[in-house]
């Protein structure tokens, strides 16, 4: 009987340190705990600088399991991943493993086994992180925002580490997203769903190639991608700011109808303080709304996912 194949997904940069304990861990458990299936490792490369794509070249020339997309530019890990996501060929594929291995690999072993008891998506929960106090706390308030803002149901401190069946795997292919959020849309595929929790490890090996701004980039492709919330949110702040600011005119229109111009002197640092005020808000609702527009922009203008420089074992 054919063994049934498990696809795992792992996006790099610059992680010559890595990829081989990556794919040591994946191959051990299909050497052990999931020896009754077979699996392809692919690697998306990000156009690294360093010794990873020579390493890569290496282990698929030994392995013909492993598999490797070699990015012609550093696209970003989501749109990286999930490119790499739709060039696979298993009865189920695993987003985004990361390289690091923070992500623990043999909870893909329960991953399977909830799979085959019928659930077409098996996500990973992130209950705990092995991280510095703050970016663990800014982090579990974002996902929580996302899954309380979107309009679909995000599971709060859920990542691209799960598995999804081939079902679901077909179903993205309909998506037409110029820059893709895997989580959210998986979730907007519905499908039956199930949860294992799970820590976050701490990275043994080499830095985060994941700097403030590409997280604050991802985070806001994540809110925008699923809400429509920050825009209400705007228009209806815009509109209680506009009453009271007109209420306040008509409270000072009778005050200074009582107390002719006895008052006119200070209220024009109160008038100077408004103005800065209304400014601000007036900039921040822009940049909401440059969010959303910035984001059809870039989805108008077409042009590829990823451009690729060349395929291994494929």
């Amino acid at each position: 009987m054919t063994r049934k194949i498990i696809s795992i997904v792992t996006a790099v940069f610059n992680e010559e340190d890595n990829v081989e304990e990556c794919h040591k861990a994946v191959r051990a458990l299909f050497d052990g705990p999931l020896a009754d299936y077979d699996f392809e490792h692919i690697f998306a490369d990000n156009c690294s600088t360093d010794r990873t794509v020579e390493i890569l070249r290496r282990m698929a020339e030994a392995e013909p399991r492993i598999k490797v997309i070699l990015n012609a530019r550093n696209f970003g890990p989501m749109r990286s991943s999930f490119n790499a996501l739709m060039a696979t060929s298993g009865d189920a594929a695993v987003p985004l493993l990361a390289a690091d291995l923070q992500d623990p690999p043999e909870l893909i072993v329960e991953f399977v086994k909830r799979w085959e008891e019928g659930f077409e998506v098996v996500h990973g929960v992130r209950e705990a992180r092995d991280e510095g106090r703050v970016l663990s706390a800014v982090k579990a308030v974002y996902y929580r925002t996302v899954s309380q803002l979107s309009s679909v149901q995000v599971p709060p401190n859920v990542g691209e580490f799960q598995l999804i069946d081939r079902k679901v795997v077909e179903a993205l292919r309909s998506f037409d997203d110029h820059y893709p959020y895997p989580r959210g849309m998986i979730a907007r595929c519905g499908f039956r769903t199930t949860g294992i929790p799970y820590r976050v490890k701490a990275r043994a090996r080499g830095m985060s190639k994941n700097r403030v701004w590409n997280l604050i980039d991802q985070g806001m492709n994540g809110l925008v991608s699923t809400s429509n919330v920050p825009l209400r949110v705007s228009m209806i702040a815009g509109l209680v700011i506009s009453v009271l600011a007109i209420s306040f005119a008509i409270l000072e229109l009778f005050i200074n109808l009582l107390f002719f111009r006895e008052f006119q002197a200070p209220g024009i640092g109160l008038l100077i303080t408004a103005l800065f005020f209304f400014s601000g808000v007036q900039l921040f609702f822009i940049g909401v709304l440059g969010e959303y527009i910035g984001s059809i922009h870039a989805q108008v203008r077409g042009g590829p996912l990823v451009v690729e420089r060349g395929r291994i074992n494929f």
